[in-house]
């Protein structure tokens, strides 16, 4: 039998069932893989105890054959899902000691079929970033590393404590938000499986909002047949989410048929940037010739409005974060600095309490909202992704899946682009489009750089249409055959 950490969620699910180890054995072997990472700072708060106590009930409900879908397996809960009386931060100083009295519905979900949580991990302040070095805590840093080169590594962002903490082998599963691609880039760049469901499929209440119109919850694992099982147990309606869809959820595991012969996948040429990377098409010529060789047909698809949706994404998430972020202001919870008066104490507070990623995007979406820009930027951005989502609704007339590169490149350097927010801002281009347009989406881990380094391939469905996505995706990932490790897992 494999090393505890090294198991799926699949597998671990399958060894309680057969009784060859227990919750209790399970948790105590992560626990203990946890403690080893520390110095990746892949987490800011652990829940040892908690995971044990959570670990002995499900050993209880497993002896009662009473299990839930995820009994007994361990996860890492991104620190900007609230945690009934555990720490949630945000990765943010003016969060840094709040402690809600509440769970979110997602983790309550997870909580109800059985899941044990390790800890919640680091993230990009407020998931504002796309490589985890704007939290409050320190960078996180990617179990990875280049051939020959011991540089620090980024694990992607915002989720990439998540990433790190599933990739390092310290957590079975874990649980991120995707705003613009923060769930599949770090899942490409960690060489782990990152999925964004539909708008609307996971609930977002009892999630610190950044973006209210983008943001979505959704799994990272190492498999696609995880990710399958943990979004099962996610999804469904919530009457407390506005958003939220009131649609039956699948059993997204069954789907999983191996079987995609005659379907129609989509090529955009408007995803063949100027400067990508050679290893990058390659890789994407790769995924085109598995996909036919599995049996589907293969058809050039135009996006028009692709190259439009970088720039609309940020004026449209800055801005709903400028009004998202109003409420931290010093009087209710979090970070209170005094000041001489009520106006100094607001400018006080979030001039301490927001790190400077956060300030300039808070002072961006204040920008375009104002009188006399909110025509010419926000209005002409929202008409921007009105068209781009009609590009896909075209597209979907002609094909049932879209392929595409997950990212633009490998993880770089802690600190090699942070004084270009462009630069960094650039690493959405492949995952902002599906964002702006609602859609699910899922990076696949799908082969190395020269160097070693993880690179993925990204799918995206039609709204609600999880199960042909999560099926072409495990056909994708068979093909891959994708086995590297992290060398500090390797050994």
């Amino acid at each position: 039998m494999p090393s505890l950490t090294h198991l799926t969620i699949a597998g671990a699910r399958a060894g309680l069932a057969a009784r060859e180890f227990s919750a209790r054995e399970l948790a105590e072997a992560h626990v203990k893989a946890l403690e080893e990472i520390r110095p990746l700072n892949a987490f800011i708060t652990e829940t040892a105890e908690q995971a044990l106590a959570m670990a002995r009930a499900s050993d209880a409900r497993l002896a009662r054959r009473e299990a839930g879908w995820l009994e007994g397996i361990p996860l890492a809960i991104k620190d900007l899902f609230c945690t009934d009386g555990v720490r949630t931060t945000a990765a943010s100083r003016i969060l840094g000691n709040f402690v809600p009295p509440y769970e979110s519905t997602v983790t309550a979900n997870l909580w109800r079929q059985g899941a044990v949580m390790l800890g919640k991990t680091n993230l990009d302040e407020f998931a504002m970033g796309s490589s985890n070095m704007t939290s409050a805590f320190g960078p996180v840093e990617s179990p990875w590393r280049r051939k020959g080169d011991n540089r620090k590594l980024v694990p992607g962002g915002s989720s990439g404590g998540s990433a790190a903490a599933v990739a390092a082998r310290a957590a079975l599963g874990a649980i991120g938000t995707d705003t613009g691609g923060s769930i599949r880039q770090p899942g490409a760049l960690s060489g782990i499986v990152g999925m964004k469901p539909t708008y609307g499929r996971c609930s977002r209440w009892g999630v610190v909002a950044f973006a209210s119109s983008l943001d979505q919850p959704g799994p990272m694992t190492r498999t696609v047949r995880d990710a399958a099982i943990m979004l099962r147990a996610m999804a469904g309606h919530d009457p407390k989410d506005s958003t939220s869809v009131p649609r039956p959820v699948p059993d997204y595991e069954a789907a999983l048929t191996g079987d995609i012969r005659g379907l129609k996948v989509g090529i955009p040429k408007e995803y063949r940037i100027d400067g990508m990377p050679a290893e990058i098409e390659a890789l994407w010529q790769q995924g085109i010739a598995w996909m036919k060789e599995a049996g589907c047909e293969i058809r050039d698809i135009s996006l028009p409005h692709t190259k439009y949706a970088l720039p609309a994404y940020y004026i449209v998430a800055p801005a709903e974060a400028s009004s998202n972020l109003a409420r931290y202001d010093g009087v209710r919870y979090g970070l209170r600095v005094e000041g001489e008066s009520l106006i100094d104490m607001y400018e006080k507070t979030r001039g301490a309490g927001f790190g400077a990623e956060v300030r300039r995007r808070v002072l961006i979406g204040t920008y375009v909202l104002s009188a006399g820009y909110y025509d010419a930027y926000y209005i002409k951005a929202q008409k921007v992704r009105a068209r781009i989502a009609e590009d896909f609704e075209k597209a979907y007339r002609e094909v049932d899946v879209i392929l595409t590169p997950a990212t633009p490149g490998p993880a770089f350097a802690i600190g090699e682009k942070m004084d270009d927010p462009i630069a960094m801002y650039l690493n959405d281009v492949f995952t902002v489009p599906v964002n702006l347009s609602g859609l699910p989406g899922i990076s696949v881990p799908a082969g190395l750089t020269s160097d070693g380094l993880p690179l993925g391939l990204q799918l995206i469905g039609r709204a609600f249409d999880e199960e042909t996505l999560l099926r072409a995706a495990d056909v994708v990932e068979k093909a891959a055959a994708f086995k590297a490790l992290p060398a500090m897992v390797a050994g």
